[in-house]
């Protein structure tokens, strides 16, 4: 089941062209991975595909009766959101505000998914840590286990292994893995780190501007936009 289409999609700041033509298609249990040098237009089809960025070209079209605030999405963390002071549980419950409507308090279905996710994450014993105190790693699985409570269906990862070292960035990775594999959640990731985003994801869009590649993971480490971003090949 296709929960998420692009159907030639362009975005552009103030007239000037960011990402043009983008066709792809995101079905229930793929592994999307977004690849593509700095500037290539990554960020922008993230925000697109939030609709917190209309496309000047084209449409963005969600299935299964997706909403876009049904995404559960972790962000590029900013030193100010690095310092956020407030527990690990009010950071993970804060994941379901898309669902509360006109209510003021949080239900117990939504403090029980909160825990149930911080239970799926690890993080149960940090409950009560502040999150400004937890290491890289720690405060990843917690924003993590706040996108889970946003979302049963797809998640939209912006450069999730970003500053961690290797062990925890292959832990991220495990996580992720078994959060497909297991929960059945359906995973987009934007990465700077093609290697690891070749080997974890079924699909690869390459994006430089425009659409460079779109298909299969295998498929592109034999295309000529997979042997050269890979280093197996010329320009």
């Amino acid at each position: 089941m296709c929960l998420l289409q692009c159907k030639h999609v362009s975005f552009s700041y103030e007239g000037r062209p960011a990402v043009a033509n983008l066709s792809f298609e995101v079905h229930e249990g793929d592994y999307l991975a977004i690849v593509g040098e700095n500037g290539a237009g990554k960020s922008t089809l993230v925000k697109g595909l939030l609709r917190l960025k209309k496309p000047v070209e084209g449409s963005v079209i969600y299935g299964d009766r997706l909403r876009p605030d049904e995404i559960g999405y972790l962000p590029q963390q900013t030193q100010v959101q690095k310092d956020f002071p407030a527990s690990v549980y009010e950071v993970v419950l804060s994941g379901c505000l898309n669902q509360m409507g006109h209510h003021v308090f949080f239900s117990k279905a939504q403090k029980n998914t909160a825990r149930e996710n911080m239970e799926i994450l690890g993080i149960s014993p940090l409950r009560e840590r502040c999150y400004r105190d937890l290491s890289g790693g720690q405060q990843q699985r917690v924003l993590l286990a706040r996108a889970l409570c946003a979302t049963r269906k797809i998640l939209l990862l912006d450069e999730p292994v970003t500053g961690l070292d290797p062990v925890v960035s292959g832990n991220m990775y495990r996580i992720i893995r078994n959060l497909r594999e297991e929960k059945k959640i359906t995973i987009v990731m934007v990465s700077h780190d093609v290697e690891g985003a070749v080997r974890e994801a079924s699909h690869i869009l390459h994006i430089a501007g425009r659409q460079m590649f779109f298909g299969t993971a295998t498929d592109y480490r034999k295309s000529p936009a997979g042997k050269v971003f890979l280093g197996g090949g010329s320009s």
